[in-house]
């Protein structure tokens, strides 16, 4: 095995294990193992096991970002561009549960690659100009179209890992209920909300 075949070999298993075990409950002893190789050779090519699993982490976040970024970077309506961006990230789920279940996880302390709750915020400031227009066109306040945009992503993301497990639903059908309340929900907003019960602090 070349040392680029070994490399790839030992992403691979680091990536079943954390998805399995979560970065705390993998060892380098135990993917040395799984690999028949001795532990110097991880070290030599990460390390150690948070190198690897950086390494994990970066290439994972890299196929989320693709993925949705081109679905927000095509043509279409603002609600088609919504509908693309929530199959892309339900897509990923289904063809990278393993990489989806670590991205979801904290990351170890002093890690320095991207995280899940930074890549949907990076995803949210995308949205925010698409949100912002139509708020323009409906009358709404378009300084309201940051927050709005981090609901709508958080509550796609937040469906997806319940998704992840829960899969009782098709997934173009998850979609079509996301965007049914995310957009249903937009067109039907109060230009100036307030809550019901006055007496709440602010």
């Amino acid at each position: 095995m070349t040392g680029t075949e070994r490399r790839e070999q030992l992403i691979a298993i680091g990536r079943t294990l954390f998805a399995e075990r979560g970065y705390e409950g993998t060892s380098v002893e135990e993917i040395a193992a799984r690999a028949e190789v001795s532990k110097p050779v991880v070290y030599e090519h990460f390390g150690g096991k948070e190198g690897l699993y950086a390494v994990v982490v970066d290439r994972e976040i890299r196929t989320l970002t693709t993925a949705i970024t081109d679905a927000l970077a095509s043509t279409g309506t603002a609600r088609e561009l919504i509908e693309r961006a929530a199959l892309a990230l339900l897509d990923y789920v289904e063809g990278s549960t393993d990489g989806f279940r670590i991205l979801v996880r904290d990351s170890p302390p002093g890690q320095q690659t991207g995280n899940f709750a930074s890549l949907m915020s990076d995803v949210a400031s995308q949205v925010e100009h698409l949100l912002a227009h139509q708020f323009v066109s409906r009358r709404l306040d378009p300084r309201t179209a940051p927050m709005y945009a981090q609901m709508l992503v958080g509550m796609v993301a937040l469906t997806g890992q319940w998704w992840m497990d829960q899969r009782r639903f098709k997934k173009a059908d998850v979609a079509a209920h996301l965007v049914n309340l995310a957009w249903n929900g937009l067109t039907g907003m109060d230009p100036k909300p307030t809550l019901t019960d006055r007496a709440t602090p602010s």
